[in-house]
């Protein structure tokens, strides 16, 4: 008897292995199968308003006696009801909800891109887009191509509102000046209208351990900074031009947007916070997202809108360890640019 329980034991150990095998498999070819628009993602879209009001409706049962929240949830029933039948059911225009949180490569520009899209083919006259925005900075070519789709909801003529929380500082600012109003929070992180970069240099070390480290271009300026080869005086010069290069466009960016500006004054690299940043023009009122959405939700429908990417098991598995240093690495950074603003 107890040679059969263990075998049955045995038995029943290597069934559950066998099926967790094969449901690792079946996940795999599933994954496999699906079209290209299955393994990217899909958008969920929200109804905040919605939740606002079940939010008050259970404010309200917990502080009214019994029947009098009975009483007055009947009411409010038997009004939508009325408005309904006669046809009074108000037309709201839309408020679309997306949030970017950005880090130093601006990576949620891939999901801002397809939420800008599905806006886009939903979107009718009079509906606004608000982003709560809260950004650092980063790379120039990623921040660009963010504030180039924040753009494009502005050339459809949708009205765009950014608000700033937290942060939005180098290129989060250079996302938010796109849009037609800039709300900052009193005490919010605006401005940094500069270009930065840092590049660490191995040489003498190298050096010293007698190694050799040879490099060859192409190009008189393909390499201008190098980490392991000696720098010249040449190659620094050229790598600042190109950074007030860099600068000279952030600073037409602005005006394009903000004309009125004073750019010798803000775009010198500082920062300023809400109240400051007001006075300077850089935003044009104080106040947090969630104060401007409640007071929309009496001219407007507020909904949320969000990408959010299928991951395959195989994506999961195989960037996890890649993506875990990358990740590592950047927030190092990150919290390096983030020291800067007290």
């Amino acid at each position: 008897m107890d040679f059969l329980s263990e075998l049955g034991l045995f038995a029943a150990k290597a069934l559950l292995v066998v099926l967790a095998i094969v449901m690792v498999i079946g996940a795999i070819a599933r994954a496999r199968r699906r079209g290209p628009d299955e393994a990217r993602g899909q958008i969920r879209v929200k109804k905040l308003d919605d939740r606002w009001k079940r939010t008050a409706l259970a404010m309200k049962r917990a502080l009214l006696p019994g029947r009098a929240f009975k009483a007055l949830a009947q009411e409010e029933k038997k009004r939508d009801k009325a408005r309904e039948k006669e046809g009074r059911v108000p037309d709201l225009a839309r408020v679309f909800v997306v949030d970017f949180d950005g880090n130093l490569r601006a990576s949620q520009v891939a999901a801002l891109r397809e939420e800008v899209s599905a806006i886009l083919l939903a979107a009718r006259a009079g509906d606004e887009v608000v982003v709560r925005l809260k950004s650092p900075g980063g790379l120039v070519h990623a921040y660009g191509l963010a504030a180039s789709q924040l753009e494009r909801l502005r050339e459809k003529g949708l009205r765009l509102t950014v608000s700033v929380d937290q942060i939005a500082a180098s290129g989060g600012y250079m996302m938010a000046v796109v849009a037609d109003a800039i709300i900052a929070a009193p005490f919010a992180v605006v401005g940094s209208i500069g270009v930065v970069a840092s590049v660490p240099n191995f040489n003498r070390w190298l050096e010293r351990r007698e190694i050799d480290f040879e490099q060859l271009t192409a190009g008189k300026y393909k390499r201008t900074l190098t980490l392991f080869g000696k720098n010249t005086e040449e190659g620094r010069r050229k790598f600042q031009e190109e950074l007030e290069a860099a600068h000279a466009l952030f600073k037409k960016h602005i005006a394009r947007f903000r004309p009125a500006l004073d750019l010798e004054r803000v775009a010198t690299g500082e920062h300023w916070y809400g109240q400051e940043a007001l006075a300077l023009g850089l935003v044009d009122a104080l106040g947090t997202s969630d104060d401007y959405l409640m007071a929309a939700r009496e001219r407007a429908r507020i909904y949320q809108v969000q990408w959010v990417p299928h991951r395959r098991l195989l994506d999961r598995f195989g960037g996890a360890v890649e993506g875990g240093v990358e990740r590592a690495i950047e927030r190092v950074m990150e919290r390096a640019e983030e020291s800067r603003y007290p």
